[in-house]
């Protein structure tokens, strides 16, 4: 045990892992509050409140345990990054990268809520290839990896964005701290409705 705490405080102070933590906790729990709105006035309608606030209770227990996963494995990204960046540095740019993943994560979602799909002729096009799915991934590729690795550059040549995500980090880890008590009233309800 004390190895794998050597090996990670070189990398990492605890404020900087508390920091990482919050900002990959935000997004997730954003998303669920957003989506336990979205659907609490059907759950109450075919049931009842307490159905709803249950609903809501199991949302924000599993956003909690996500995040818990999603820090798990930036933190371990975070020893993929170059030795010569500072802590600071290093949780900027893994929090730039939480934030732009769970950006497509949410668009992702949108148009299949939405039901947004391909426009017809380019679904011909994908159907009547060889390798439709190759096609599909490259597509994807073309779409998404121009909004990711441009922010990374820009990230990489500027002391500023350092500054930026710093100061990004700090005002959502507040909002992120209050997500994290509806995650403790959420546990304590979800303990509750097993029990009875």
């Amino acid at each position: 045990m004390n190895t794998l705490i050597n090996f990670i405080t070189r990398r990492y102070s605890r404020q900087e892992l508390w920091s990482l933590f919050l900002i990959c906790a935000f997004p997730l729990h954003l998303w669920t509050l957003i989506l336990v709105f979205r659907d609490m006035s059907w759950v109450i309608e075919r049931t009842n409140v307490w159905d709803g606030i249950g609903v809501a209770s199991y949302g924000m227990v599993f956003a909690f345990a996500e995040s818990l996963v999603i820090f798990v494995v930036i933190a371990l990204l975070g020893f993929l990054t170059p030795n010569h960046w500072a802590g600071d540095r290093r949780v900027a740019f893994l929090s730039l990268l939480v934030i732009l993943t769970a950006l497509w994560g949410m668009i992702s979602q949108l148009l299949f809520l939405w039901n947004i799909s391909l426009p017809a002729p380019l679904i011909r096009l994908v159907a009547q290839s060889e390798h439709p799915l190759r096609l599909l991934y490259a597509i994807s590729l073309a779409i998404v990896l121009p909004t990711i690795l441009l922010p990374v550059y820009l990230f990489i040549r500027s002391n500023k964005s350092v500054k930026f995500m710093q100061d990004l980090t700090e005002r959502l880890s507040v909002l992120t701290l209050f997500y994290l008590f509806f995650d403790l009233t959420g546990l304590v309800i979800v303990i509750i409705r097993n029990l009875a």
